[in-house]
């Protein structure tokens, strides 16, 4: 199981404002598995972390939005933390990019309040989710059957509710994002 995800790529898309353990766990989960997981983010060179309600680290980004090819990636990671998917469901580009990935059947896996950006692209409508429970209305009037359990996979979408959930929501990531189609000869993005 070590490599079972060697040879594909894997998108976080984040801004300024995510949980940073959200996306730290998550990503080097992805890459223990073999996977090769870019950072993808609206800003140019960096994203802030933020420890709950702390600033924490910065990281670099991989790709830009604006140069990330949807069709390049296998799957894609929504990390929460409140401002993070707030902002991310207000840029026409980001929710694109998100809906891409449900609209050519690519898994997705998204924590936390990391499924505001999946209402903004039309995804949640008859799947059964999770996520921090703040959302629960919001998913359920998007025409989610929204449900309090650690994680949850509908169709090829995970989702948890918090970063004491990360073991369960990377076990499961790993499993649904290796048995997806293999990776494809890609161009560059």
């Amino acid at each position: 199981m070590a490599n079972n995800l060697a040879g594909k790529f894997i998108a976080i898309l984040v801004t300024d404002g995510f949980e940073q353990v959200e996306l730290t766990e998550p990503k080097n989960a992805l890459e223990h598995a073999g996977a090769n997981a870019h950072i993808v983010s609206p800003n140019k060179s960096s994203v802030q972390g933020w420890n709950h309600d702390e600033k924490a680290d910065t990281f670099d980004v991989d790709r830009t939005l604006e140069d990330a090819n949807p069709d390049y990636y296998d799957a894609l990671v929504l990390p929460g933390g409140v401002r993070n998917p707030d902002v991310l469901r207000t840029i026409p580009e980001a929710v694109g990019f998100v809906k891409s990935f449900f609209d050519s059947g690519k898994p997705v896996a998204s924590i936390c309040h990391g499924p505001w950006t999946l209402i903004e692209a039309r995804a949640v409508r008859g799947k059964t989710m999770t996520s921090w429970p703040s959302l629960k209305t919001d998913l359920s009037n998007a025409g989610a059957l929204w449900v309090d359990e650690e994680v949850v996979v509908d169709s090829g979408l995970i989702t948890s509710r918090k970063p004491d959930d990360l073991p369960a929501f990377n076990e499961k990531m790993i499993e649904i994002f290796g048995a997806a189609e293999q990776p494809r000869a890609r161009a560059a993005s």
